[in-house]
């Protein structure tokens, strides 16, 4: 896809110039093209086939304080005039937006850092067929094992291109590749489900199909003979697959739009002890191959690596340019957005920094205590902190994990969660947010 990068951007810069000419004070212009292939495989045997390519075109227009956004996926002249008629006319019919507009020009990217975030390499069926085979048949190889779910392998690769009208012009590639697997343990109604996968930038960083298939069916065994946990008030040890929810939760509280209309339990604590002295937290954008990685945010704003929590203390909100307006600051280069719709602030590479004790030894002062390894549902109120999850682990006894944990809830609130987080060592970066190993003293497990 990197031969349609000049190609794109000269389409957007005329598309740019036609709403100029066509009335709009400013404008700007993306184009997202995409190519999807992937595969399921089950019980030995391969099943669907899906290949999905597509190309979408999106202009906003400014016309004062007002602005509207079209999106087409025709590319012919006579649909781009249509494009920015429609757009032009929309933006004089819409109520005012005193906070809309285009990024600071002084806060563009003028040159980005190359993050090898696209792998040329485009995999056949076969390939991705076998992947999937080799990641089942380890799962199933485990003893205990019954049944598959599913097993699959995808690849991925898009394109993204922007132009502004004040002066913004660029764009970049990146692919993903990726497989699972989900296996099924015991007989009957003691039957438990896990699973497992690898997902990377790059084919040459995934994981070895037998390791992650291993993995998944020796998870869905360690959950055979659960039960419910007494109810009770005990130190919590989050797995690293589920810890980072937390940083989820995080970031729904200091990003801009909730700040601004007062719905964040976070919305008077910038500056202040969030969490424990010696917790930081970072969000990196130009991370090498990062899944979350971007050369600039969806406003063409420079970004770079930020710390957003320092010795437990809370730096800064995430921001685009029309959080930031709302608040009086300038946008943190946290902008994402679609063809269809304004720019919204989101993070790009989260992570929760490792702290110096190793998983067993937090486990290892821990009489009794509950280690979770999944989570389910959203009881979380974004304005209070209030959180209540069903939860699925292990119950630990005198420092070791014991039997499997199932139908039980954990509860807290945020505020209290957030400053009694203990981080492992143990941080790797296996998705767009990542945390080590995290131990919470004093939530409520309820159960029995």
């Amino acid at each position: 896809m990197a031969e349609h990068g000049e190609q794109a951007i000269e389409l957007l810069a005329d598309l740019v110039g036609r709403a100029k000419a066509a009335g709009a004070d400013a404008a700007d212009a993306l184009l997202y093209r995409s190519l999807a292939l992937s595969v399921t495989h089950r019980l030995g045997k391969p099943e669907d086939l899906q290949r999905a390519e597509s190309q979408d075109l999106g202009l906003r227009v400014f016309i004062g304080q007002r602005q509207a956004f079209v999106a087409s996926n025709d590319f012919s002249r006579a649909a781009q005039a249509e494009l920015v008629e429609r757009a032009v006319a929309m933006a004089r019919a819409t109520p005012e937006d005193r906070y809309c507009g285009l990024a600071e020009a002084a806060l563009l990217a003028k040159d980005w850092p190359e993050l090898d975030l696209d792998d040329a390499r485009e995999p056949a069926p076969d390939q991705l067929y076998e992947q999937a085979a080799a990641c089942e048949a380890a799962a199933l190889a485990v003893p205990g094992v019954s049944n598959s779910e599913e097993a699959g392998a995808s690849f991925s690769r898009a394109r993204v291109s922007l132009v502004t009208s004040h002066g913004f012009a660029g764009g970049y590639g990146a692919s993903s590749h990726g497989f699972y697997a989900a296996v099924l343990a015991g007989q009957g109604t003691a039957m438990e489900r896990d699973y497992e996968q690898s997902h990377c930038r790059h084919a040459a960083d995934l994981e070895a199909p037998e390791a992650v298939g291993r993995r998944a069916g020796e998870r869905a065994v360690a959950r055979l003979d659960s039960r419910k946990a007494e109810s009770r008030q005990v130190p919590v040890v989050f797995d690293p697959r589920v810890s980072r929810s937390l940083l989820g939760h995080l970031i729904g509280a200091i990003s801009g739009p909730a700040v601004a209309r007062g719905t964040s339990f976070l919305k008077d604590r910038l500056g202040t002890q969030v969490f424990a002295p010696g917790i930081r937290i970072v969000d990196d954008p130009h991370r090498r191959r990062g899944l979350a990685s971007r050369p600039f945010d969806g406003e063409g704003v420079r970004n770079g690596r930020m710390v957003l929590v320092e010795d437990g203390v809370l730096r800064t909100w995430i921001l685009d340019s029309s959080s930031a307006r709302q608040l009086g600051l300038r946008t943190t280069g946290h902008a994402s957005r679609g063809t269809g719709g304004p720019p919204g602030p989101a993070p790009s590479n989260l992570y929760l920094e490792p702290g110096p004790l190793s998983p067993e030894a937090l486990l290892a002062e821990i009489d009794e205590g509950f280690y979770v390894t999944e989570l389910i549902g959203f009881g979380v109120n974004p304005v209070t902190g209030d959180y209540s999850r069903g939860a699925v682990g292990f119950w630990i006894e005198n420092g070791r994990k014991t039997y499997a944990v199932s139908e039980s809830t954990i509860a807290g609130n945020l505020q209290d969660i957030f400053r009694r987080v203990t981080p492992a060592n143990d941080l790797v970066f296996r998705y767009a947010s990542n945390a080590p190993t995290c131990r919470i003293d004093g939530l409520t497990v309820a159960g029995r």
